[in-house]
């Protein structure tokens, strides 16, 4: 019998320790990211030299998304901003596991191998039970897409701030200009305002592009309404921002965009709006009326939104920025515009990623 007690205390103790362990894994931080490598100039710190605080301090930081399916667009972005600017840039490249080998022989094996770089590996389960699979538009629903929301996460050394970049835009001009934007005190992000581009917009008028919050918003929902935001207030796009990473921490802006994601998880307040899929809407939410604007120049939009809109081409000659927002992107075809794109187009030393081309 007292063995049979002490096989039995022994047992209390174990399922003990089990049900501690279990404990501690569901109440523990998800990994968001994962460090791949650190790329230096050639002849210079080896691989997986982590950056010293001198460097961090010089360096613009550029952050840009890489799915697999479009690498090829990430490095003429890429391409873009590195060739353009006199600034030393290092750029972060948040993609999925199965992309990071590709990417990393893009790089390699191409003109950007001079580049620095760190690849990061975004891990998309800490996006369940916040998005519903239910978009007319399913790219928009890419994991990669909210990103943006977790720049306070990212391994970016001891940067303050921290360049955005969708990778369906051109950086025609210095990207320093953009990075050192003078921030409104208690902003955390700079965006470009829609309403910012009068030259343009006669052009996003006859296309029907959304530029208030009536087209991201379901304004019939009452969560939506006690936001208190007019439906006509202007909008702004995500896809191109300078987030100042001590403010977003401070005002808990994670966190803020992920209550607004799991609302609409189980109200549908703008899934099914007419623009913006389910990753624009909460950063609309969160940030209405507390961003500072950027010069427009520095983000001229809407050339993927019809292939029959043109821009004059003096205007695009002096824009900075170059978005393909829309759904006609400059490596498919019809597109507009395409020679501003393929100025800056690397191809893919592997042959995946190929141009649609008549």
């Amino acid at each position: 019998m007292a063995l049979l007690r002490k096989i039995n205390r022994g047992l209390l103790i174990l399922l003990f320790l089990v049900a501690l362990a279990f404990l501690y894994n569901m109440n523990r931080p998800q990994t968001l990211f994962k460090y791949s490598e650190l790329r230096k100039d050639p002849g210079n710190a080896p691989r997986n030299e982590v950056e010293d605080e001198t460097e961090v301090d010089r360096d613009i930081p550029v952050l840009i998304c890489a799915s697999e399916e479009r690498i090829g667009a990430s490095m003429a972005t890429i391409n873009s901003v590195y060739s353009n600017t006199r600034a030393s840039v290092f750029f972060y490249i948040v993609t999925l596991r199965d992309a990071i080998k590709k990417i990393r022989e893009y790089i390699e094996n191409t003109k950007l191998r001079k580049i620095r770089y760190k690849i990061l590996e975004f891990n998309p389960m800490v996006l369940k039970g916040k998005v519903n699979p239910d978009s007319s538009r399913p790219e928009l629903l890419h994991p990669l897409n909210f990103v943006r929301f977790y720049l306070p996460l990212l391994a970016i050394g001891s940067h303050k701030r921290i360049v955005y970049l969708d990778d369906d835009v051109i950086v025609q001009g210095d990207i320093q200009e953009l990075y050192h934007i003078k921030m409104k005190h208690g902003h955390a992000a700079a965006f470009a305002s829609d309403c910012d581009l009068p030259d343009t917009h006669e052009m996003v008028r006859s296309v029907g592009m959304q530029t208030t919050y009536m087209g991201f918003l379901d304004y019939r929902k009452e969560e939506v309404r006690e936001l208190g935001i007019n439906p006509s207030d202007c909008t702004f796009n995500p896809g191109v921002f300078v987030a100042d990473i001590d403010e977003w921490k401070k005002q808990k802006i994670t966190k803020q965009l992920e209550k607004w994601m799991a609302v609409n998880f189980r109200e549908n307040l703008f899934s099914s709006a007419v623009a913006g899929g389910v990753a624009t809407p909460p950063m609309l939410i969160v940030f209405h009326d507390k961003y500072t604007t950027i010069d427009p120049l520095w983000h001229v939009r809407h050339l993927g939104w019809s292939p029959d809109a043109h821009y004059p081409e003096s205007f695009l000659q002096k824009a900075h920025l170059l978005h393909w927002n829309g759904r006609f992107k400059p490596w498919d075809y019809p597109c507009v515009h395409l020679d501003l794109w393929e100025k800056w187009f690397i191809p893919d030393p592997t042959g995946k990623f190929a141009l649609v081309r008549p």
